[in-house]
């Protein structure tokens, strides 16, 4: 099947589903900067993802970066219908390392992947950290984390220089 076909069984996948309406018409979605009434909608995404409804978690994120002050939330709308968003800080000097961009968080409609959304939030967040004198951008990952592994090496990012440690302390 050619991948136009496959986008187009996706598109009819998308507009048929309920809950996924948010996403219609796909091929027209915005990135923008997340606003206090996205903050319901990503809860509902990140729950979907994870299987945890954290409320004041991004509460607190939206109240940390959605000013735009050391970090970007951004979310991608679609005929102003939610479909995702991502989230990342400027982080400096940790154990030598000179200022980077951090990207922490990024969810995307079920029904609405493979479609581009989440490469053209990646790449918006990036364009957000160069347009500030960031010239690199990190994540970190559970080993075990296939989906979010996959699509950030297809972005094209790598194993870095430094090596995540950690010790239990409830010992």
């Amino acid at each position: 099947m050619s991948s136009l076909n496959y986008h187009n069984l996706k598109i009819e996948k998308l507009q048929k589903t309920v809950e996924s309406m948010s996403a219609k018409a796909i091929n027209n979605f915005l990135i923008r900067d997340a606003v206090t009434n996205d903050i319901s909608e990503i809860v509902k995404l990140d729950a979907q993802n994870t299987g945890l409804e954290k409320n004041e978690y991004w509460k607190a994120a939206f109240d940390r970066f959605g000013n735009g002050n050391g970090g970007f939330f951004l979310v991608a709308e679609s005929d102003q219908h939610f479909c995702g968003y991502i989230l990342g800080e400027i982080r400096a000097w940790e154990f030598g390392s000179p200022p980077c961009g951090w990207v922490f968080a990024i969810g995307v409609h079920n029904d609405a992947r493979e479609m581009g959304i989440g490469s053209k939030l990646f790449k918006s967040i990036c364009q957000h950290f160069q347009q500030v004198g960031i010239e690199k951008v990190r994540t970190m990952l559970a080993r075990s984390d296939h989906l979010n592994m996959s699509f950030f090496r297809s972005q094209g990012m790598r194993g870095g220089p430094f090596i995540q440690l950690e010790i239990n302390v409830s010992e």
